[in-house]
Order: structure tokens, then sequence, then C-alpha cells
């Protein structure tokens, strides 16, 4: 076991060094501007498959460099083709990236015959399920039912102007990340850092509302928190029945 986690991490340690640590801003501007004419970007492709051969250190192994430095070029091709470097095509091109190397790593640890009874054994757990219903909760309905419950202060806000200044979207984006350490916090039963989390978000929040107008959206904020922090502790402790 600790073997096939040693391989998968060489893999993943060969990725980072290739797509981070080893590549500066002004060679990815080089690969933005020349695309398949860069020649960096062969240089980097390489470099994928040679770190990944220099880390696996098994030299018979030949053609799994191969296999992802073409895998890395095509990718990273693809990428540079779309105009925009949005958050989104950096998501996908690491996603593709992470999944070549774990089928590599499947392949490597001769696993493709226990893949899918090892599928079907993980979604017929309940405690995984527990876990990863919990957390698809607090990110989505819960998150839902918060903005529906609060859509009449949210409108009368808007009316007024009060939230202009606010960043698009924001809201919506702090709580889900709020709502997924406290449902972490409640499963690792660190229960304090709860405290710790509110007090950080009142103070963050709230140390420029001294101004009166702003008691409006001030009240808006805290009962959003409330009602977020409220429906991640009860569905956390819901998990925790099925997990304890």
């Amino acid at each position: 076991m600790e073997e096939n986690i040693q391989i998968l991490l060489q893999l993943i340690l060969a990725h980072i060094l290739t797509d981070f640590v080893l590549q500066p801003a002004k060679l990815i501007n080089h690969k933005r501007e020349k695309k398949e004419g860069s020649w960096f970007l062969y240089f980097h492709s390489f470099l994928a498959g040679l770190f990944t051969y220099l880390l696996l250190q098994d030299w018979y192994l030949w053609y799994i460099p191969i296999v992802i430095s073409v895998s890395h070029f095509f990718i990273d091709l693809w990428k540079l083709r779309h105009k925009n470097d949005s958050l989104k095509l950096f998501l996908l091109d690491q996603f593709w990236h992470i999944l070549i190397i774990i089928f590599v790593w499947i392949y490597l640890i001769e696993g493709f015959s226990n893949l899918i009874p090892f599928i079907s054994e993980t979604f017929s757990n309940l405690q995984v399920l527990a876990v990863i219903t919990g957390y698809l909760m607090v990110i989505f309905p819960a998150g839902f039912l918060i903005g529906k419950a609060t859509q009449r202060w949210h409108n009368e806000l808007e009316s007024n102007g009060e939230r202009s200044q606010s960043l698009e979207a924001a809201g919506r984006y702090i709580g889900v990340f709020e709502r997924i350490l406290v449902l972490t916090f409640i499963l690792t039963q660190n229960f304090s850092a709860i405290g710790f989390l509110i007090a950080a978000k009142s103070i963050l929040r709230f140390s420029d509302k001294s101004d009166a107008s702003a008691r409006k959206q001030t009240e808006y904020v805290l009962i959003g928190t409330l009602m977020s922090f409220a429906i991640t502790i009860l569905i956390g402790l819901l998990v925790r029945y099925f997990l304890f």
C-alpha cells in the first residue's frame, strides 16, 4: 500500500515541478503568444516526462515518460488555443493532467482489475455516502435555502443601493467556504474552531460598520451567517451520527 502511494506522490511531484516550480511567467507568456511555435512548449512537455522518469527510478518504464510528455503537450496546446486564461480553463487544464497521472498510476500498480470493485465498494459504504452527501448539501441545497430565505432583505438592500459596493457574488462564495470549513471542523471534532471562525468573520465583515446607515446590511449579513452556521451544524451532527 505504501509503495502504491509513493508512486502516486512521485507522479504528482513531477507534475508540480514541471507546471508550477519551473515555469516562469515570462516563458508562460511566450507559450501563449507562439502556441505550437513556442520552443518552451516542447521543452516544458519534455520536462514533464523527464521528471517523471527520474522520480519513478524505474529505467525499464521508458514509455511512461513518453505518455506523460505527449499528453502534457496536447493538453497545454488545447489550453493555449483558448483566448482567455480564466480560472475555469486553468482548472480544466489541471483536471486533464491529473486524470492522465491517475490512469498512469493505476497502470503502474496494476489496479485496473480492482478499479470497478473499488468504486462499487466505495459507493456502497454508508460512511462515505454520508460524508459526500453532507458536503454536497452544505454547498448546494443549503446555499439555495439561505438565498431564498434572505431574498426579501437582499432586494430591500438592492433597491436602496446599499450593496452597490459589494463584490459580485462574494457573499455566496464566502458562505460556501464557511459551510465547508464548519462541516470539516464538526467531522474532525474541532468544535472550538467554529467559534474562532465566527469571530474572524465578525471582525472582517463588521469592522467598518460604525455608520448607522449600514445597519441594515449588517443585520442582513448576520442573519445569513447565523442561518448558514445553524444549517451546517445540523447537517454535520447528522453526518456524525452515521460515522460514529
